[in-house]
């Protein structure tokens, strides 16, 4: 359930003077076509304006978000506010997450897809995105450990899911989205299946030839949300696709199913279940997407903490993306 932290409603009715809430920004100068670069002074007196004192740390590294968050947790900030895409947020949260005590996450999605924002109501335009963190409405989340690395919407592995950090940033920049389909035709012909164990608590184990697999904390995939439409950040489970071995053409008969919104869990192809741990390894090599970002190879230990971190949402669940329909990407 949703809270609000800082002061109650009560308080700001009757005019009662706000506590000023210390905050830590961290942005990705590159993300989203470079907008919160443009906006950066903008978005900062907003913030201001709310209550909310803002400092910020532009990242200029692989990792650099990382160290970032983990710094402001141990300098005592009360929020920290990832700004940039979903790489820039999976980093914050690894640099938040191994902490003891853990200050509440705000998000602004100036990203290429910002899966976790569509999942949560938090609205794509930066002036709304500054308000609903003003507004301070918390809900706890799970989040998902790969090895030793976290994880706070989708981790993966196989041919496709290596798209999200093969393209290039400046590519996306330039063309955002589109820069994905780009680089999904040059990929389609070369998918190949790999035999893989995937071994999941209460479920049991599955020895096959995969194509690849998903491991959803959220039901935003990519863009989509008909892939794993009944997955939730706070039900303690993750939802497991993996997708068995078919040829080209039939790969590109459940792609398009997928683009359309279709439902495919259904489809003889995929095998779906529910799981709190589930370790995967593989005959050969296997690289492992973690919210878009390269997070080494099999095998692997998926675990879930649940209701691990705080994350400043729309308390009233509206989502500006579900407003303006559902998104479209070649993001596996």
């Amino acid at each position: 359930m949703a809270k609000r932290f800082g002061y109650s409603l009560k308080d700001q009715e009757e005019g009662i003077r706000l506590d000023i809430i210390r905050a830590r920004l961290i942005y990705n100068p590159t993300s989203g076509r470079e907008e919160v670069k443009r906006k950066l002074a903008a978005i900062l007196q907003r913030l201001e304006r709310g209550g909310i004192e803002t400092s910020c740390h532009a990242t200029e590294d692989k990792g650099d978000a990382i160290k970032a968050a983990s710094d402001a947790v141990e300098r005592g900030f009360d929020m920290i506010i990832s700004a940039g895409g979903d790489g820039t947020l999976n980093e914050v949260v690894n640099g938040i997450s191994a902490h003891q005590k853990r200050p509440s996450l705000g998000i602004l999605p100036l990203g290429t897809t910002n899966d976790f924002a569509r999942a949560h109501g938090i609205p794509r335009r930066w002036e709304d995105a500054c308000d609903l963190i003003v507004g301070r409405y918390t809900t706890p989340v799970d989040v998902g450990q790969a090895n030793d690395r976290y994880f706070i919407n989708i981790s993966g592995g196989g041919s496709l899911t290596e798209l999200t950090y093969e393209v290039p940033s400046k590519l996306k920049t330039m063309v955002g989205q589109l820069a994905y389909y780009m680089k999904g035709l040059e990929k389609i012909t070369r998918l190949h299946p790999t035999r893989m164990r995937i071994s999941a608590e209460g479920v049991g184990e599955f020895d096959e030839e995969f194509m690849l697999f998903l491991i959803a904390n959220s039901n935003s995939v990519g863009g989509f949300d008909r892939l794993a439409p009944n997955a939730s950040t706070s039900d303690g489970l993750f939802d497991v696709l993996a997708l068995r071995k078919c040829n080209l053409a039939e790969f590109i008969r459940i792609a398009t199913l997928v683009m359309r919104g279709e439902p495919v869990l259904n489809d003889p192809h995929f095998i779906h279940f529910q799981s709190n741990r589930i370790v995967v390894e593989a005959d050969g090599r296997v690289q492992l997407n973690v919210d878009g970002e390269f997070g080494g190879t099999l095998p692997c230990t998926f675990n879930l903490l649940h209701s691990h971190l705080d994350v400043i949402v729309d308390a009233n669940g509206e989502s500006s993306y579900r407003k303006n329909g559902p998104g479209r990407a070649l993001q596996l």
